[in-house]
């Protein structure tokens, strides 16, 4: 199905909440058409496309909710669907944490979002895309692995209360890891973006290929606490711990890094270096997301951390209504605002250190101290007197992002980059870091 209109996914929602008889009902409606190729060991694997759309139709007689999802938009089908999630609320318990569906809501003009040529990528664009990443990878003796992926969408709501919204998105993201032939040595890049103008395949396997070479023939050395300089790619795993934690509930309840004893929580204290400004913006241009939550409320510019002091919690509507405040929606973009020194720089700065290309496998150690443990790869080296030295073997680590960022010795300009880890888009900065806690080596490459 082509990216509807916003005229046309009113006019559906509306012919869709004709046949409730619910005391109030909402419904969602949203689709992609999204293409993408894959490929390793120096050849492509799978290439395919995709298209597909859900409507979500939610019904509720006072506090009891009842949900069904599904794809064919005819009338008979539609009102089918409608009044199956009528008889499945019917047959629901009471949900005591159910909040009424918002009314009306005013939002900020849409950012640019949507890019006319990210939504009309052509298999042939997304063939001499990759076709550069193969080439560089053959021509420096190295094996590539990569994923290039495109997608355009839609999505809309509206409910029995007048509330409507609609945002359209285009995304496209590319990875690519390229190993040595003896495979000893492993770089790797990733980029996304809303604007397909500016993702640049061959630049970034250029940069996996530097890193590839670089790392072959890598020494162990022992684990401890060393200053590290964490590339964006790197940094972001640890710091979605941190800005994704940032949960009023979780606090209240003292199951949080941010709780305090006796029902207490550390909003409005300073939790980290001064230096640390963490925010999110819809309508930033180099993030731009879109101008609703999920549930309807508006997006906002909003401070979460700001000169080290947190400034917000996300609040769910039940939480802030039971807590007698202003809900918060999850944001969908976070920038970290950065220095003015190139990942060069701070490399020329460092006397002794750690450069990590990536992080990854972080899990949980403590919550409550948000203590998480993980392994580098992809490219470590070993930096003296402001120059990369040799490559290193792989560590684990065991480090918060709270602790980490008490340990802030320098910032970066910030980048765009995505998580290795939950997939996310966000600006991060290159971070140099003190006191970083090695604790043992990985014989991974």
């Amino acid at each position: 199905m082509a990216i509807l209109t916003e005229d046309e996914c009113r006019a559906i929602l509306k012919k869709a909440l004709g046949y409730s008889k619910a005391d109030e009902c909402e419904i969602n409606f949203g689709g992609s058409d999204s293409g993408n190729i894959r490929y390793a060991r120096n050849t492509v694997s799978t290439s395919g496309s995709l298209s597909q759309t859900s409507m979500v139709i939610s019904s509720a007689f006072g506090k009891k909710l009842g949900v069904v999802t599904t794809n064919e938009y005819d009338d008979a089908s539609v009102e089918k669907a409608v009044r199956l999630s009528e008889e499945l609320a019917q047959l629901a318990p009471e949900n005591p944490e159910f909040v009424s569906f918002l009314g009306p809501q005013t939002y900020a003009p849409r950012s640019k979002t949507f890019v006319p040529e990210t939504a009309t990528i052509t298999p042939a664009l997304r063939t001499d895309m990759v076709g550069k990443s193969l080439d560089t990878a053959k021509e420096n003796k190295l094996i590539a692995a990569g994923f290039l992926q495109n997608s355009a969408g839609f999505s809309s709501m509206m409910n029995s209360h007048g509330l409507f919204a609609y945002n359209t998105s285009t995304d496209v993201n590319f990875s690519v890891t390229l190993r040595s032939e003896d495979g000893t040595g492993s770089g790797y890049s990733t980029k996304g973006y809303n604007d397909v103008s500016k993702l640049d395949t061959l630049a970034f396997t250029k940069i996996a290929a530097q890193k590839a070479t670089g790392s072959k023939g890598a020494k162990a050395i022992e684990p401890g606490k060393y200053t590290v300089i964490l590339e964006p790619a790197a940094g972001i795993v640890l710091l979605e711990q941190l800005y994704g934690g940032l949960d009023a509930r979780s606090a209240d309840e003292g199951r949080s890094f941010l709780s305090k004893p006796g029902g207490k929580t550390k909003l409005g204290e300073k939790m980290v270096d001064e230096r640390v400004n963490i925010y999110s913006d819809p309508s930033h241009p180099d993030l731009p997301t879109g101008s609703w939550a999920g549930d309807g409320q508006p997006q906002v510019k909003r401070s979460w951390i700001e000169k080290g002091v947190v400034k917000n919690f996300t609040y769910s509507r039940y939480w802030a209504q039971k807590q007698g405040v202003k809900s918060i929606p999850n944001p969908d973009g976070i920038i970290m605002e950065g220095g003015n020194a190139t990942l060069e720089e701070l490399i020329k700065g460092t006397e002794k250190g750690i450069l990590v290309t990536r992080l990854w496998y972080i899990r949980p150690v403590d919550p409550q101290t948000l203590l998480f443990t993980g392994l580098t790869r992809d490219g470590t080296f070993y930096i003296e007197n402001g120059q990369i030295k040799f490559p290193i073997k792989n560590l684990r680590f065991n480090e918060s992002p709270v602790i980490m960022l008490n340990n802030l010795d320098a910032l970066g300009k910030s980048e765009r980059t995505v998580s290795g880890e939950s997939g996310q888009n966000a600006l991060i900065p290159p971070m140099r870091i003190r006191d970083f806690t090695f604790t043992s080596l990985s014989d991974a490459v």
